[in-house]
């Protein structure tokens, strides 16, 4: 509107001002509303012409936007595992603390493992206990075996010198028996040795390793209980919670609740502009927004930072080709803003929809000398439009509460 009030002014008021006085037709009479086209035409059509360069370079060179919002980040209440609650800690939008607990999963099954655990330590420290008084007894019984090894072989031996003299009192079958008992008598230290090596390597081998493996059992169960507990990771507030001692919290199909830390999204708007914004929008410019939140209020910004890509054109490998067509929207470039004066932005809470407008200015580079001449008296006009925009945004605060509260 204030595009075409402005061309109206320097085209269609002239045309009539010279048809009026210079050439003395008059309205109502030379100027009716039937031949008004063909008395003004030159200036109709100079209008119309003026008008639509005037939107287009406008909103080129200061594109708005109706998509600005105080974004956040929300933390999901979940556990490490399912389970049924046993005690909650906290309310629905209760403010906690990192570290604070929110609630707990019942722990009986993890309990009952924990001092299974624990009885099995303790019956290995027993074992061990115990082994000494067994290596004792085989060693007993390999000193047996090896005395009755000795006894064997000094009989063996002695029938065999008696056996060698040609002695009539030592027969063929008693030299065979006392060889068997010689063997025998090995076997059995042996065996005796083989035993109380088989005990020596449980005591400093086996039973050490299965109370390694009891207490990993024991330790792995007090993990599963501390972290049955669900704890606040960072200062926020608790919403959506209404979570009551018997329910069944799943991590992947039933969370606990939504925790809004009290940091995230503070102090930065992300807004939405036309991908046609996307040779004009730099990082530096100047962005003014009003939010429902605080009305009447116009809130200077700061490009802070340029997304690079466009959400639209993002796509996930999947088990059928993608049509570029089945887009149904074009997508916008996301521009992140920094308020000028951290102070305004009191009293908007984050989530909060807003409009603003962003204002091109080519003052530093026509200060610099790299814009000079003719070029830079045409940059300071097409700067100058902004003004346009920024009346309208003015225009847009005073008349958002009247249209959210009366004509909503």
């Amino acid at each position: 509107m204030l595009e075409l009030i402005f061309s109206a002014l320097i085209t269609i008021v002239p045309d009539y001002l010279y048809r009026r006085y210079k050439q003395g037709k008059r309205w109502g009479h030379e100027i009716t509303l039937f031949n008004i086209w063909y008395e003004l035409r030159w200036g109709l059509t100079s209008c119309a012409i003026l008008a639509v360069t005037l939107i287009t370079v406008i909103f080129y060179f200061h594109p708005s936007t109706r998509n600005v919002s105080a974004a956040f980040r929300t933390v999901t209440i979940l556990s490490d595992r399912g389970g049924r609650v046993a005690e909650v800690y906290v309310t629905n939008s209760e403010t906690v603390t990192a570290g604070q607990p929110i609630f707990r999963l019942d722990t009986t099954r993890q309990e009952a493992a924990v001092e299974t655990a624990r009885r099995r330590i303790d019956e290995i420290d027993a074992a061990l206990g115990v082994i000494v008084t067994d290596i004792a007894a085989a060693q007993a019984q390999v000193e047996a075996a090896e005395a009755d090894f000795r006894q064997a072989s000094d009989d063996l031996n002695r029938r065999q010198s008696l056996a060698e003299r040609n002695d009539a009192t030592v027969s063929e079958q008693e030299l065979e028996r006392l060889q068997t008992a010689v063997s025998r008598a090995d076997g059995q230290r042996t065996a005796a040795i083989a035993a109380l090596d088989g005990i020596k390597l449980r005591q400093s081998t086996l039973l050490p390793a299965q109370r390694e493996s009891a207490r990993a059992v024991l330790l792995e169960a007090e993990a599963e209980i501390a972290k049955s507990t669900v704890f606040a990771e960072v200062n926020g507030t608790v919403t959506q919670f209404l979570l009551k001692p018997g329910d069944i919290v799943n991590p992947i199909l039933r969370p606990a609740g939504i925790l809004v830390p009290d940091v995230t999204g503070q102090g930065r708007f992300v807004a939405a502009f036309g991908q046609i914004s996307v040779s004009v929008l730099k990082p530096g410019m100047l962005v003014e927004i009003t939010c429902p939140a605080k009305p009447l209020v116009i809130i200077p910004m700061v490009v802070d930072e340029v997304q690079d890509a466009i959400a639209a054109g993002q796509f996930r490998p999947g088990d059928a080709l993608v049509d570029q067509q089945d887009r149904a929207r074009p997508g916008t470039v996301t521009a992140f803003l920094m308020p000028i004066f951290p102070a305004h932005l009191d009293h908007i809470p984050p989530g909060s929809a807003c409009v603003g407008v962003a204002y091109t200015s080519r003052a530093q580079e026509i200060e610099d000398g790299e814009i000079t001449g003719f070029s830079a008296f045409v940059a300071r006009i097409v700067d100058g439009m902004g003004i346009a925009n920024a009346i309208v945004l003015r225009a847009q605060a005073i008349l958002l509460p009247v249209k959210a509260l009366v004509f909503s």
